[in-house]
C-alpha cells in the first residue's frame, strides 16, 4: 500500500507528464513570455525590489518562468526543480529567451549535494511547499543558502484553501499536516490537460508550522502579508473580479488564498 515514503517518484512522474501540457498552454502563454513577458506578480515583486546584480536562487521552478524573469530584472539566477522533463524545458526557453539563468534537476532535500554556495536571495512561490513533506527541513535548506543578510521571498497558496473540495463548497481536508494526502490526479491546473491520469503524494502545511520553522532556522521574518486573491485562474469556479485577481464566486465571505513572506538571515 502506499504510504507516500515514494512519494519523490510519483510527484516527479506527475510532473513530467504536465510538463509538455503546461508549456503549450495558454494559461503559461510562452509565446508572449518570450516576447519579454514577465510571469512575476506584483505580490512578489513587492518583496524582491530592485534584484539588480544580486544572486538568486529559485527552488521548485517548474520550467523556469519565473527564474527567466528574475533574470531578466538583472538578476543572476539558478533555478531547481524535481522533473527532469521541466528543467530540460527550462533550459530550452532560457536559450530562446537569451539569458544565462541557470538550473538544476533534483529535489528541494537533495540540493545540498548539487550546489555548494550562497544567495542573496532564495525565492520560490505559489504551489510549492505542498509536495515537501518536512518544513522544518525545508527551512534549513533555505538557511544553508541564504548568505548572511540575504533575504528568503516567499509567495504562496494560503492553506486554508487546501481544506475545501474541488468545487469549494464543503470542508474536505485538515487544516494541519497529519500526514500524506494521496489522490489520483485526472486532468491538471491549466487548459488542455483533460486526459491527464496520474497519482500524487501532498501535504498540508498550517501557518505556524511553515513560519516557525523558519524561526528555528534563526531566520527573522520581516514581512507576512495575506491576500483575498489568487494571481492565478488555477482552480474551479473562480472570476475575475479584478484584473489578475481571482476570486471564488460560490464563497458568500471572502477567505484568504495567498499568503507572502519577507524573511532575512541576520548577519
Amino acid at each position: 500500500m502506499n504510504n507516500g515514503s515514494n512519494y519523490l517518484r510519483i510527484n516527479q512522474d506527475l510532473w513530467d507528464k504536465r510538463t509538455d501540457v503546461h508549456f503549450a498552454s495558454d494559461f503559461y502563454n510562452v509565446a508572449d513570455f518570450v516576447q519579454g513577458k514577465s510571469s512575476l506578480n506584483p505580490i512578489e515583486l513587492e518583496f524582491l525590489g530592485d534584484i539588480r546584480g544580486k544572486s538568486v536562487l529559485h527552488l521548485q521552478c517548474h520550467f523556469g518562468q519565473d527564474s527567466i524573469s528574475l533574470s531578466r530584472m538583472g538578476a543572476k539566477v539558478t533555478g531547481i526543480d524535481l522533473s527532469p522533463k521541466a528543467i530540460e524545458r527550462a533550459e530550452q526557453l532560457a536559450t530562446e529567451c537569451g539569458t544565462d539563468t541557470e538550473f538544476i534537476c533534483c529535489d528541494v532535500y537533495d540540493l545540498p549535494n548539487h550546489l555548494d554556495k550562497e544567495f542573496d536571495i532564495v525565492f520560490t512561490s505559489y504551489g510549492t511547499i505542498g509536495w515537501l513533506p518536512d518544513m522544518d527541513k525545508w527551512a534549513g535548506v533555505v538557511q544553508q543558502f541564504l548568505r548572511s543578510g540575504g533575504h528568503f521571498v516567499f509567495a504562496e497558496f494560503h492553506p486554508v484553501i487546501w481544506m475545501f473540495d474541488e468545487e469549494m463548497k464543503e470542508i474536505e481536508y485538515g487544516y494541519f499536516n497529519t500526514g500524506p494526502i494521496i489522490e489520483s490526479e485526472s486532468g491538471t491546473y491549466t487548459d488542455g490537460g483533460s486526459a491527464l491520469e496520474g497519482d500524487s503524494v501532498g501535504w498540508n502545511h498550517g501557518l505556524a508550522e511553515v513560519i516557525q520553522a523558519l524561526l528555528d532556522q534563526g531566520l527573522k521574518v520581516m514581512r507576512f502579508e495575506e491576500f483575498d486573491y489568487s494571481p492565478y485562474p488555477c482552480f474551479k469556479n473562480v472570476i475575475e473580479e479584478e484584473p489578475g485577481k481571482f476570486r471564488f464566486k460560490e464563497l458568500k465571505a471572502r477567505i484568504p488564498l495567498v499568503y507572502s513572506l519577507l524573511v532575512q538571515k541576520p548577519n
